[in-house]
């Protein structure tokens, strides 16, 4: 005879747990502790099974019922609901632990190993955390409009080639975890056009005589960090990219040969890189030494010796001097050092473009074109520091002869 809710209340513990039928193989325990659990038992493929349906009085009598009757609808239809939890329950925490923030530090421990520059990982541990607002949801469940909620915020701050570059970064995660079977898609596709556009922007430079010799009478007058300072002083002179000489390190560096060596994981095109060191390059560096000890980063950061100097720290010095982003940037150097050694017409294109560390457009002709112009780019490095010295002092006699010479 069915159950009715009087007579489920009316229930009292035992000693023992007892079970009170209601209909259809539906019925209720209760445990000595005064507990009142849904129980439906059934029969898949020959085999007794029982599935829990819930507490009473949380699952009342009538859902109690209504969810028997889906569980034999699902029999019926050939799936085991007992089975089908469990599915689900291990869908969940499978999610649960295949979060988009997971993910990606899966990710960047990947391409970490494949040699990426430090300058790259660290950018790419930047960009997930302006994603943080997303790192903890399950990857399987992020869509389109959760991922560009948050690169409308960022875009909202003016932070337009960010936002893109956020984009791009998530899709490599979302196609990463799809090829490793824990998201479905890339729904950062739908994204496409979605963004504002940033507008291309170069870098800052100075390119005329006169502004770099003014802006090296300038740094002789800088009073801050000493070490940012050796920095800023040395950096016009190697050609560098910021990011390759702020994570330079001592063992780098051949004083009795004279050459810088660094290695590919650092450099743009995954290539080590000579640079020759003029005898103003190496004095920098002996001047440095006292202030870290000549044993790890040859620019330590202010607040701890364990990591660089940053580049931020390296244009903040340039606007104490009063140099805005729109006057110089660290990077502008480079196209400093092309633009007067291409004029000066004293050098091979070639050597110039290979100090800067420039992949050759031609894929033919950089097979083929192996010369490293490695005596000729020694002669130019000491030449450009030469010239930047003779700037600083605004010595217009020895600059006419380092033009003529």
């Amino acid at each position: 005879m069915p159950l009715s809710d009087v007579q489920i209340r009316s229930l009292k513990p035992r000693d023992r747990v007892y079970k009170v039928s209601d209909a259809h193989s539906l019925y209720i325990e209760v445990h000595p502790t005064g507990a009142r659990l849904w129980r439906f038992k059934y029969t898949m493929h020959g085999k007794q099974k029982r599935i829990a349906l819930g507490a009473y009085p949380d699952v009342g009598l009538a859902e109690a019922r209504r969810k028997r009757d889906e569980a034999k609808l699902k029999i019926h239809e050939g799936t085991d609901p007992l089975a089908e939890r469990k599915r689900h329950k291990l869908v969940g925490k499978f999610k649960a632990s295949n979060c988009f923030g997971d993910l990606a530090e899966e990710y960047i421990e990947m391409v970490t190993k494949e040699g990426r520059s430090e300058a790259t990982i660290e950018k790419t541990k930047w960009l997930l955390e302006k994603l943080r607002p997303i790192a903890g949801m399950p990857i399987a469940d992020l869509q389109a409009v959760d991922l560009f909620a948050v690169l409308k915020k960022i875009e909202a701050q003016g932070h337009f080639e960010t936002a893109r570059r956020c984009r791009s970064f998530a899709s490599r995660v979302f196609r990463y975890a799809a090829a490793s079977g824990r998201a479905e898609a890339d729904p950062t596709t739908l994204l496409r056009g979605a963004l504002i556009a940033p507008r291309p922007k170069h870098h800052a430079a100075l390119v005329e005589p006169e502004e770099v010799g003014g802006f090296l009478r300038a740094l002789d007058g800088y009073s801050g960090y000493p070490i940012t300072l050796l920095a800023c002083k040395m950096l016009p002179h190697v050609m560098a990219r910021p990011g390759e000489l702020r994570l330079a390190r001592w063992a780098e560096f051949d004083f009795e040969k004279a050459v810088w060596t660094v290695p590919p994981e650092r450099m743009k095109m995954r290539r080590p890189h000579y640079v020759p060191l003029s005898r103003q390059v190496i004095a920098l560096l002996e001047e440095l030494r006292p202030y870290v000890g000549g044993e790890d980063y040859v620019f330590p950061a202010f607040h701890t010796w364990k990591r660089p100097l940053s580049e931020n720290t390296m244009n903040a010095a340039y606007r104490r001097m009063g140099y805005g982003p729109r006057d110089l940037t660290s990077h502008g150097f480079r196209a400093t050092a092309s633009s007067l050694l291409n004029q000066c017409g004293k050098w091979n294109p070639d050597a110039i473009e290979r100090s800067l560390a420039h992949a050759d457009n031609n894929q033919i002709r950089r097979i083929y074109n192996r010369t490293p112009y490695w005596d000729e780019r020694v002669r130019m490095h000491q030449w450009w520091s030469d010239y930047l010295d003779a700037l600083r002092s605004d010595d217009e006699a020895a600059i006419s002869d380092l033009l003529e010479d």
